[in-house]
C-alpha cells in the first residue's frame, strides 16, 4: 500500500467511527404530536448517547447546567430579561433532563422567546429615548462589563441604566474616533499652511449618538429577522453544550458555510470567529487569508463593529454570530473595516481588503539560517497547518511536503533544525504520525481512545528517518492538536528539544453526523449536522493532551501566557486523564534537557526583548482581569494613549538580526504563480525571520546541543 493512499485511509476510519450506531438511530419512531424540533432533539441525544465519547448523565445537574447555559446564551450581557423574567423561567430549572428523557417539550423555550421578544421591543424604545438626549462625557463613572458579576436588572428603572451606560460607551468609542480625526485633519492643514476649522464638540456629539442610534435600529432588525431554526439552535446547543465545548449543532445553512470555510475556497477576511459571551471573538487567522496578509487582526481579538467601504460601523454586540459573519464575508477586492478591542484594552479600527485564500502560503517551507555569530548553519522548517488533499491522492499533504524540506536542508549540510509549529492548529492526524516518523522511524506516536474500541496506538507505517541530527520543536499557546501530537511524541522519546510555551491542550477528535441519515422522515429534512467528539488522544506516555497540553523543555516568554486562552478556559470541558503507557526506545542519544535549559534561561533573563514580552504578557492578564471601563472622556482618552504609548515600546522593541543570512528553499512542487510573486513571498519571509527573537533563541539552542 502506497503511503498516499496510508494517509487517506486513516481519516476515513475515523468517520466511520462517527457513524456508528446508525442502523440503529434510523429506527427511532417519531415522537406523539411530532415537530421538527422534537424530532431534532430525539436524533441529537440518541447520538450523543451511542456516539459521543463523554458518558453525560441527564439528571437535575444537567438539567440546571443546561438552564443556566441558556440564559448565558439568550441574554449574556444580561441587558434585555428582568429579574422578574428569570425567576418565571427559573421554575424549568430541572425540568430539562425530563425533556430530553421524555422528549416532552417544557415551557422554557416558548416562554422564553416570547418573553425575550417583548423586552426587545420595549428596549427599542427605550434606545431611541435614551439617545435623544446629549451624553456628559465629563462625568465621572464607570461601566461593569464583567458577565459573572453582573445580576439581571431588578427592574426597568435599573435595566434603562445598564442600556444608559451602554450607549454612552458605544458613543465613547465613536466620539474617540471622531477627534482623533479632527486632530489628524488639523495636523495636516497645518503642515499644508492651511486654515483648519474645527467642527464645534454639540455637533460631533449629535452626529455620534445619531450614528449609534442607526446601528442599533440595523441590529433590533437582524433580530427581529432571527428565524424559529435560529431560535431553536441556540436553546438546544445550549443543553448538548454540556457534553464539551466541542459539541455543537449546526443548521443546514451554518453547515454549509463552515464546509465552504473548512475547503478554503471562500472570499472574506479569513478569520475563524467564535461567539463567547455575547462578544465575537477572533480564534484563529487562516494562514493566507486576508487578514494573515494585512497583519493585524489577531487570535484573541474581539471584534466591536464592522463598517463596509461607505458605510457607518455596526455595532454587532448582541448580535447573532452568523449575522456577524455576514457583515464581515464579502466579495474579493471589497474593504471591510473592523473596530476591535485588543487584549490590552486598546480600540483600534483594522482595514482588511477581502480576499480568496492563497493556500499556497498554507503549506510547509524551509530555509537555511546562517548564522555568522556562532558559525552555524541552520535549517527552519515552517508549517502553518496538518493539510492534506483528500479528494486527490496525487494532491499535497504535509507529511510528504515535510520530507521533501527535510532532505533540501540536508542538502545544503545544515547542523540542525527547528520545526516551526508556532499557532499551528492542527489538522490531519495520518500526516502528524508520518511527520514523527521522519525523526524516529516506525515507533509509536499517539494513543487514540475511542468509546467503542477502547485505546489504540498509531505508528507510521516506513522505518525510514528522514533526519537523525539536532532537533529543536517550537511551539506557542496557539499550538494545538496535531502539533501537540508532534511535539509531545518527539517530546517523549527524548528526540527534541521543544520550546516556547505551554500548548493550546485540545486533545480530542470530533467529527460530524448528518441528522437526515438517522431519520426517515422526509417532511422534516433538511434537519442539520451534529458535530461531537469521537476520540481523545493520549502522549505515548500515557498522559493525555486534553487539558495539559504540552509543556516545554524550555520555556520562552509568551504574550498571551497568562490569558486564559486555552482548552481549560472553555465551559464543561473534558478533563485530563491517563492511560497505560505505549511501548517504545528512547531516543538513543540523551538530551541535557537541564544544561540546555539553564543557559537559555541565561540568555532569556539578559534579552531586553524577551523581558518586554513577558512585561506587556504580565499587562494582558492585568487588563484581563479588569472590571470596570471609564466613561469619562478625557479619562478613556489617556488611558487609550498610554496603550498606544506601551504597545509601540514592545513594536519598536524588535531587532534586526544582521548576523543572519537567510536562503529560502524552493518549492518542490510544481506551481503557476509567477516568479515575481514567489521572491517577493521569499522576500518577507526571509525578513520577518531576520526579527523572529524566538527563532533567534532556536538557534542558539541548537548550538549549544552541538557543544554537548
Amino acid at each position: 500500500m502506497s503511503k498516499r493512499k496510508k494517509a487517506l485511509i486513516l481519516p476515513v476510519l475515523l468517520v466511520g467511527l462517527g457513524l456508528f450506531g446508525f442502523s440503529l438511530l434510523a429506527r427511532i419512531d417519531a415522537p406523539e404530536n411530532s415537530n421538527k424540533n422534537a424530532i431534532k432533539r430525539s436524533l441529537l441525544f440518541t447520538a450523543l448517547k451511542q456516539i459521543h465519547y463523554n458518558n453525560v448523565e441527564i439528571d437535575d445537574e444537567f438539567s440546571e447546567n443546561a438552564y443556566n447555559q441558556y440564559l448565558k446564551n439568550i441574554d449574556p450581557n444580561k441587558r434585555y430579561f428582568l429579574k422578574g423574567d428569570v425567576h418565571k423561567l427559573s421554575k424549568y430549572k430541572d425540568l430539562l433532563d425530563e425533556e430530553v428523557r421524555d422528549n416532552q417539550t417544557t415551557e422554557l423555550y416558548a416562554m422564553s422567546v416570547q418573553i425575550f421578544e417583548k423586552r426587545r421591543a420595549e428596549v427599542e424604545k427605550i434606545t431611541e429615548e435614551i439617545l435623544s438626549k446629549p451624553f456628559d462625557f465629563s462625568k465621572k463613572e464607570e461601566i461593569l462589563f464583567d458577565r459573572d458579576e453582573m445580576k439581571f436588572p431588578k427592574n426597568e428603572k435599573e435595566r434603562y441604566d445598564r442600556w444608559r451606560k451602554s450607549l454612552k460607551y458605544a458613543s465613547l468609542l465613536r466620539m474617540n474616533s471622531k477627534l482623533k480625526e479632527e486632530e489628524s485633519k488639523k495636523k495636516d492643514a497645518e503642515k499644508n499652511g492651511e486654515d483648519f476649522k474645527a467642527t464645534p464638540y454639540e455637533e460631533m456629539e449629535a452626529d455620534v449618538r445619531e450614528k449609534v442610534l442607526t446601528n442599533y435600529k440595523d441590529v433590533f432588525d437582524y433580530m427581529r429577522k432571527l428565524d424559529e431554526e435560529d431560535h431553536y439552535a441556540l436553546y438546544i446547543n445550549s443543553m448538548i453544550s454540556i457534553y464539551g465545548p466541542h459539541t455543537e449543532y449546526y443548521p443546514p445553512e451554518k453547515k454549509e458555510q463552515f464546509d465552504t470555510e473548512i475547503s478554503g475556497h471562500f472570499e472574506g477576511i479569513g478569520a475563524r470567529l467564535q461567539q463567547t459571551g455575547g462578544e465575537v471573538k477572533v480564534v484563529s487567522i487562516i494562514t493566507g487569508s486576508a487578514s494573515w496578509k494585512q497583519g493585524d487582526l489577531e487570535a484573541n481579538d474581539i471584534i466591536l463593529k464592522v463598517a463596509q467601504t461607505e458605510g457607518d460601523p455596526v455595532d454587532i454586540g448582541g448580535m447573532s454570530l452568523k449575522n456577524s459573519i455576514k457583515l464581515i464575508k464579502g466579495p474579493k477586492g471589497t474593504e471591510v473595516r473592523l473596530t476591535v478591542r485588543k487584549p490590552d484594552g486598546r480600540i483600534v479600527v483594522i482595514p482588511i481588503i477581502r480576499d480568496v485564500v492563497i493556500m499556497e502560503e498554507s503549506y510547509a517551507k524551509s530555509a537555511v539560517i546562517e548564522d555568522s555569530d556562532s558559525g552555524k548553519k541552520i535549517g527552519l522548517i515552517h508549517l502553518p497547518s496538518f493539510y492534506v488533499d483528500f479528494q486527490d491522492r496525487n494532491g499535497r499533504s504535509c507529511g510528504e511536503d515535510v520530507k521533501q524540506e527535510i532532505i533540501k536542508l540536508k542538502g545544503q549540510g545544515v547542523d540542525g533544525i527547528v520545526l516551526d509549529l508556532r499557532n499551528n492548529g492542527g489538522g490531519s492526524l495520518g500526516d502528524a504520525v508520518e511527520i514523527v516518523g521522519h525523526f524516529v522511524g516506525k515507533s509509536p506516536v499517539v494513543q487514540v481512545k475511542s468509546k467503542a474500541s477502547g485505546s489504540k496506538t498509531l505508528k507510521p507505517e516506513y522505518n525510514n528517518i528522514e533526519y537523525d541530527g539536532p532537533l529543536v520543536v517550537m511551539i506557542n499557546r496557539m499550538s494545538a492538536s496535531a502539533s501537540e501530537i508532534v511535539s509531545a511524541a518527539l517530546q517523549d522519546h527524548g528526540r527534541a528539544v521543544v520550546l516556547g510555551s505551554q500548548s493550546f491542550g485540545k486533545g480530542t477528535v470530533q467529527r460530524f453526523i448528518d441528522l437526515d441519515r438517522m431519520s426517515r422522515l422526509e417532511e422534516f429534512k433538511p434537519l442539520g449536522s451534529l458535530k461531537l467528539t469521537i476520540q481523545k488522544f493520549y502522549r505515548i506516555n500515557g498522559g493525555a493532551t486534553q487539558v495539559k497540553g504540552v509543556t516545554p523543555d524550555i520555556k520562552l516568554p509568551d504574550t498571551y501566557g497568562y490569558l486564559e486562552v486555552g482548552e481549560e478556559d472553555l465551559p464543561f470541558v473534558m478533563p485530563w486523564d491517563e492511560i497505560e503507557k505505549a511501548k517504545y526506545s528512547m531516543w538513543p542519544v540523551q538530551l541535557p534537557i537541564a544544561d540546555l535549559s539553564a543557559k537559555s534561561q541565561a540568555r532569556v533573563s539578559k534579552n531586553e526583548v524577551f523581558n518586554i514580552i513577558e512585561e506587556n504578557a504580565l499587562r494582558l492578564k492585568k487588563q484581563e482581569e479588569k472590571k470596570f471601563y471609564t466613561l469619562n472622556l478625557d479619562e478613556f482618552r489617556k488611558e487609550q494613549k498610554i496603550l498606544d504609548e506601551k504597545s509601540k515600546h514592545l513594536r519598536e522593541s524588535e531587532k534586526v538580526h544582521d548576523e543572519f543570512s537567510i536562503t529560502v528553499m524552493k518549492d518542490h512542487y510544481p506551481t503557476t504563480k509567477p516568479d515575481s510573486v514567489i521572491t517577493k513571498s521569499a522576500d518577507k519571509w526571509a525578513e520577518s525571520i531576520k526579527k523572529d527573537e524566538y527563532l533567534k533563541e532556536a538557534t542558539e539552542v541548537i548550538s549549544d546541543m552541538m557543544i554537548q
